[in-house]
């Protein structure tokens, strides 16, 4: 399992938590947003995902990836 922390702009509410947290364990990865350092801490199976299609989850919901 791969784990890493994403920068993502744009998040400023409990509802982007949501919104991304959602989009992430639909394609299978598991996320966990920190509001305070604008960050998405992910892990996932590279095997399964790459991390383009986890950063294209969360750019779908609005926000922008680093």
């Amino acid at each position: 399992m791969k784990k890493l922390t994403l920068q993502v702009e744009g998040m400023s509410c409990q509802h982007c938590v949501i919104s991304i947290e959602g989009a992430l364990k639909e394609i299978g990865v598991e996320g966990k947003v920190d509001l305070g350092s604008n960050t998405v801490d992910v892990t996932y199976d590279e095997e399964k995902i790459t991390l383009d299609s986890v950063k294209e989850a969360i750019e779908e919901q609005g926000y922008d990836v680093d």
